[in-house]
C-alpha cells in the first residue's frame, strides 16, 4: 500500500492511499480549525459550524445532501475536535467523485439560513443539555477546563449554552474567512481510490481558492487544578490529570505506553488492584491524549461515594509504585496492544484516511505504519518507569469529580500523597 501526496500552489494537499481488493473508499476534508482555534467569544462556533454545514448549501437542501450519498448507499458525516474539523462520507468506488462533490459543496458553500440557523441552535443546545446528563463524558470537559484554565485549550468543544444562543450568520462567516482556506485542508481518502482522479477533482473545486495563512494558536499552559461539582448521583464520577507529551515530542509514544500498562485493559494495573482485587468500582481505565505541544495522561473511575477515598488512595498508590517496579513483561504487553490496535485500525479506509489527515497536519508528512511500530517498540522499561517517576512527582497534577462527592479527596491531598 503506498499513499501518495500532493500539494496544489495555493497549499491545497491531497492524500492518498490506495488498498487492494476493497470496493469502497473513506474520503473527506480535514479542516485545521477546532475548538482551540475559537476566541472566547467564538467558543463553541466550530461545533456549530460543523452542524450548519448539513443544512443546505447555495446547490442543495439539507435533505437531498442526505439523499444524495445515502441514494447511493453511502453514509456521511462530520466532527469537530479541539485542533480540527472533519467532514467524511464512505461510498463505493465509482461514487468517489460524488461524494467529494458533496463534501466540497457543503465545506465551501453553506447557506447559512437563518431559519436553519435556529433550528440547529436548539439541537446544539439539547445536545449541551445531553451531555450535562451524561456524567461520564461531561467530567472530561471538566477536567480540560482544569488543566487548561482560560485558555481555549480548556474550553468546551459544544461551547457554553449562552455563546451558542448568541451566535448568527455573521459569526459564520467571519470564522470560516479566517480559518476554511485551502492551506488549512486536506483531501484524505483511502480504499478504492485513484490519486490522479481525485487530484483533477480538486484542482477544479480548491484551485481558484487563496491561502488564508496560519493560524496563531494560543501556547497551552498547563496549571492543573480542581473542579468540584457535587449532584445527587448513584456514583462519584472521578477523573485526574498530569501533563504528557504532545505529538511531536519523541515521548509520546513513552507516556502512551505507560498509559496503557496502567490502565489500558483488563490486565492493567489499575483495573486488577481496583477493580479485580478490591472491587471498588465497575468501570476505570488510564489514557494518554496529545495535542500539538501538550497533551494528557488521563485516569477515570467511578465508584460509590463511602469508597472514592479508597479509590483515590490505590490509584495514587498505584502511579508510584509503577516508578519502582513496573515489569519488563508489562511493558512488553503494553506494546503488544499498542501495535496490534494501530494494525487492526488499519484494516478500515476510514481509519487510514483519518491517520492521513492527522499525520499531514502534525508532521507535514504520512509516517509509514512501520516507522510507528518500531517507535512503540523502542520504548523501554528503564524509559516507563522514568516517566512514571515524573507523573507521580509531577505537581501539577488537574482533578474533576461529580456527584456525591463530600468524602471525596481534595487535590492537593492527592498531590501531597504522591509526593509522599
Amino acid at each position: 500500500m503506498t499513499v501518495r501526496l500532493t500539494t496544489l500552489p495555493n497549499g491545497f494537499r491531497i492524500v492518498t492511499e490506495v488498498m487492494p481488493a476493497l470496493a469502497s473508499a473513506a474520503v473527506g476534508i480535514w479542516v485545521n480549525a477546532g475548538g482551540r482555534h475559537e476566541r472566547a467569544e467564538q467558543n463553541g462556533i466550530a461545533h456549530f459550524l460543523e452542524h450548519m454545514a448539513f443544512k443546505g448549501t447555495k446547490r442543495r437542501t439539507a435533505l437531498q445532501i442526505a439523499e444524495e450519498i445515502e441514494d447511493v448507499g453511502g453514509y456521511i458525516n462530520a466532527y469537530t475536535s479541539r485542533e480540527m474539523t472533519a467532514y467524511y462520507a464512505r461510498v463505493l468506488a465509482a461514487d468517489v467523485p460524488l461524494a467529494l462533490d458533496v463534501i466540497s459543496d457543503i465545506v465551501l458553500n453553506p447557506a447559512f439560513d437563518p431559519k436553519e440557523i435556529e433550528t440547529e441552535r436548539h439541537v446544539i443546545l439539547q445536545e449541551i443539555g445531553q451531555a450535562m446528563d451524561t456524567p461520564d463524558d461531561i467530567i472530561f470537559d471538566w477536567l480540560q477546563e482544569a488543566a487548561y484554565p482560560d485558555q481555549a485549550l480548556g474550553r468546551t468543544i459544544l461551547g457554553p449554552a449562552e455563546r451558542v444562543s448568541a451566535f448568527g450568520r455573521t459569526d459564520f462567516e467571519r470564522f470560516v474567512s479566517e480559518h476554511y482556506g485551502p492551506d488549512q485542508m486536506v483531501l484524505s481518502a483511502a480504499g478504492a481510490v485513484d490519486h490522479d482522479l481525485l487530484v483533477r477533482l480538486a484542482e477544479d473545486i480548491f484551485g481558484h481558492l487563496k491561502p488564508v495563512g496560519n493560524s496563531l494558536l494560543q501556547p497551552a499552559l498547563w496549571l492543573g487544578s480542581e473542579r468540584r461539582e457535587i449532584k445527587d448521583l448513584e456514583q462519584v464520577h472521578f477523573a485526574l490529570a498530569f501533563e504528557a507529551p504532545g505529538y511531536r515530542d519523541e515521548d509520546v509514544y513513552v507516556s502512551q505506553v505507560y498509559a496503557t500498562a496502567l490502565g489500558g485493559g483488563m490486565s492493567s494495573r489499575l483495573f486488577q488492584k481496583i477493580r479485580e482485587e478490591r472491587g471498588l468500582c465497575y468501570s476505570i481505565f488510564a489514557q494518554a491524549g496529545a495535542y500539538e505541544d501538550t497533551g494528557m495522561m488521563t485516569i477515570y473511575a467511578g465508584t460509590s461515594a463511602e469508597e472514592i477515598g479508597e479509590l483515590c488512595g490505590l490509584t495514587v498508590d498505584e502511579l508510584k509504585r509503577a516508578a519502582d517496579d513496573m515489569t519488563e513483561a508489562e511493558v512488553a504487553r503494553a506494546r503488544a496492544q499498542m501495535k496490534a490496535g494501530l494494525l487492526m485500525g488499519l484494516e478500515s479506509p476510514s481509519s487510514r484516511a483519518e491517520r492521513m489527515a492527522r499525520m499531514l497536519a502534525i508532521w507535514g508528512r504520512v509516517p509509514d505504519v512501520v516507522e510507528a511500530a518500531e517507535k512503540i517498540d523502542s520504548v523501554t522499561r528503564d524509559a516507563v518507569r522514568g516517566f512514571a517517576g515524573r507523573m507521580a512527582g509531577a505537581g501539577q497534577s488537574a482533578l474533576a469529580l461529580y456527584g456525591p462527592v463530600d468524602r471525596a479527596p481534595g487535590l492537593e491531598s492527592l498531590r501531597e500523597r504522591l509526593a509522599a
